[in-house]
């Protein structure tokens, strides 16, 4: 293992142990250490579409390696790994040697079923090498995850269901420990069925949250570490009406969760009690207050330095939306709309140093890599990097 190895890896714990503690100056500081860090050079993993489907004309030839120079914002492409169908979510081991993909595929006429796909990462030579492949247990994967101690990698089908696998010390995945389908309906025609969008850690070191779009509820469970099962806790966090909730993050210091709506633009945020039962704070648009278009809400992201927060709007609109965090509870206050320069802002990440936030522009095919203003949060200076189809940012 080498220094930059060990730097990566003492920062992602830093970060674990920030996010699982509450609100001190000294863990302000420790985030403040993350986003200060010399570290200038990253990988960009990039998922995409690589055909075309019902919502998307996919153009690309599969997960693109990309450098990125965290002083200039510059991206430089390093090779490609071709080989899987629309891998349209990705997750990155915390030591950087393996990567988790799914394809987004399956349902009504389609002769290959949802899949989720190991790869070893070589960071010498920045390629990719498939490990194995298994059935995601179900139609249309598109979000995977690992818990927080990276024995377990989490998939959520669009189709209505959960699973999680085990993974071996060579980075393979075993056959699933946990396989759920979710059950009920919603009052919007896209809520005739289940829709799991995401799958997550949560707070404490066996929860896990499912973000379920078609049931407008995030629905929470107990992961059994030592045999993998998932077991529903029964506390279950209900959006509106029709909201349709598609992503959710958390505040690093505080007990506070933001949950983005693709249905009706908004974000609710919620805080837990000393209960652990969750309590809505607030519920705010993404869009302009005079905007009618649809915002089809994507993206969420809180910044590590916990100021900031950011959500993405596509449709018409295709906008980043900028808030500022109350630091004493958690609610939002809007600071701007920052056009995404771009059609289809699917996915967005900020950068491992804090100073970038980089869109995935799904039906542009291009990436804008936008500065952030430390001090308002804004986001300055895009430079544009073309990559066809990208719907997935995630960095090593």
């Amino acid at each position: 293992m080498n220094l930059k190895d060990l730097t990566r890896i003492s920062i992602f714990f830093l970060l674990a142990a920030t996010l699982s503690c509450g609100t001190s100056s000294t863990k302000t500081e420790a985030v403040n250490e993350i986003i200060e860090m010399p570290e200038n050079t990253f990988t960009l993993f990039i998922g995409t579409y690589t055909r075309k489907e019902g919502h998307v004309d996919g153009k690309a030839d599969g997960i693109y390696v990309y450098s990125f120079n965290a002083e200039t914002g510059d991206l430089t492409r390093e090779s490609t790994m071709e080989g899987i169908i629309n891998p349209s979510y990705l997750t990155v081991h915390p030591g950087g040697n393996y990567v988790y993909a799914v394809s987004e595929t399956g349902g009504e006429g389609d002769t290959i079923s949802g899949e989720v796909v190991a790869y070893s990462f070589d960071k010498d030579a920045l390629e990719l090498t498939e490990l194995n492949r298994l059935s995601s247990e179900g139609d249309y994967p598109c979000y995977v995850s690992l818990d927080n101690t990276s024995q377990y990698v989490l998939v959520a089908n669009y189709g209505g269901s959960i699973a999680a696998y085990p993974t071996g010390e060579d980075g393979q995945l075993l056959e699933a420990s946990a396989a759920i389908t979710h059950q009920g309906s919603g009052p919007s025609e896209r809520q005739a069925g289940p829709h799991a969008h995401m799958i997550r850690q949560g707070f404490s070191g066996n929860e896990i949250y499912a973000v379920d779009l078609g049931l407008d509820r995030v629905i929470t469970y107990e992961l059994d570490q030592a045999t993998g099962s998932l077991a529903v806790t029964g506390q279950d966090i209900s959006v509106s009406t029709g909201a349709g909730p598609r992503h959710m993050d958390f505040h690093p210091q505080l007990k506070t969760m933001y949950i983005v709506n693709e249905l009706n633009s908004t974000i609710e945020v919620f805080d837990t009690d000393e209960n652990g039962d969750y309590q809505r704070l607030q519920i705010i648009s993404t869009l302009p207050e005079e905007e009618e278009r649809d915002g089809a809400c994507a993206d969420i992201h809180v910044h590590p330095n916990g100021r900031f927060l950011y959500a993405s709007n596509r449709g018409e609109v295709n906008s980043i939306a900028v808030y500022e965090i109350s630091q004493d509870d958690g609610t939002l206050e809007l600071i701007d709309h920052e056009s995404s320069l771009g059609a289809g802002p699917r996915s967005f990440v900020i950068d491992p140093s804090g100073r970038f936030l980089l869109v995935a522009n799904q039906d542009s095919s291009d990436i804008f890599t936008f500065r952030i203003n430390n001090e308002t949060g804004q986001l300055e200076a895009p430079v544009k990097t073309e990559v066809p189809t990208p719907v997935c940012l995630k960095f090593y």
